[in-house]
């Protein structure tokens, strides 16, 4: 049910719409992709998705053979009517939007969400951490990414893609890279491989106030992240405090879990 190569060079044509790379479009034109997204994402019938950046619908079809309730968004309006050509007829929602600027209450209402997507890659992390931030309602993700955004969300402490948009996920969700995909399967091809990432919500672990004084420590400690803590926190965090924490002065941050940067930050200067 789902495009191939040849079924989206026509549908492009048809609607004289050229990839742009500005919007990171490459579409996805491999039904066994497809199929793989779906069965990670864990998609039953009747289960709500929302997908962003739809494109042709390739996956939104896949999603909906899957029995799911699709609201599918896309911001390209060149787009939108070949979409809505493509989904409507299998149930889909089509929504011409921006997803850094939805009401996201308005839109999904009550309930809980899965979102599955082939992301754009240029706001690939900001989308994904966002959501996590401001939209409880979605509670899991099977998201495709660039590899190495992939590696970043999903990296744990002491490894070397481990760093701030991993902490931020870590906050309020686990992660995990469930599978790589190659270049051949979008048209265009990208330039790099992708990764499938999946991400299932939390309990977040703390409240707001601690959440704003972590990030801030995270950032100064991943700003020179070849430095100790002890210099690259030395404006925020006294001897003393490292010694109350429990944690050496001489620890570089790729090495802190959240635990850590939590006890840290509540002995932190304000």
């Amino acid at each position: 049910m789902t495009h191939s190569p040849t079924e989206i060079r026509a549908l492009l044509a048809a609607g004289g719409v050229e990839p742009s790379r500005a919007l990171g479009q490459n579409f996805l034109a491999d039904a066994n992709v497809i199929r793989k997204i779906v069965r990670l994402a864990g998609v039953r019938s009747g289960d709500r998705v929302v997908e962003i950046g739809a494109g042709l619908g390739s996956l939104t079809l896949g999603l909906a053979e899957a029995g799911a309730v699709v609201t599918a968004i896309e911001i390209d309006r060149r787009l939108v009517p070949i979409l809505r050509s493509v989904v409507e007829p299998v149930g889909a929602t089509v929504v011409q939007a921006d997803v850094m600027e939805m009401d996201w209450p308005a839109q999904l209402g009550e309930g809980t969400w899965s979102l599955v997507a082939n992301l754009p890659y240029n706001i690939a992390t900001p989308v994904v951490l966002d959501l996590l931030a401001t939209v409880p309602a979605i509670d899991r993700m099977l998201v495709m990414v660039q590899l190495e955004v992939g590696e970043r969300l999903a990296a744990t402490p002491g490894t070397k893609a481990y760093g701030i948009p991993s902490v931020r996920r870590a906050w309020w969700a686990d992660a995990e890279v469930v599978g790589k995909v190659s270049p051949g399967v979008f048209i265009p091809p990208p330039r790099v491989e992708s990764a499938l990432v999946a991400i299932r919500r939390h309990e977040p672990a703390g409240d707001d106030a601690q959440r704003r004084a972590v990030f801030s420590l995270v950032e100064a400690g991943f700003g020179q992240r070849r430095k100790m803590l002890r210099r690259s926190l030395a404006e925020m965090v006294t001897p003393e405090a490292f010694a109350i924490a429990g944690i050496r002065p001489e620890a570089r941050a790729e090495e802190l879990v959240i635990a850590d940067w939590l006890r840290l930050a509540a002995e932190a200067n304000p």
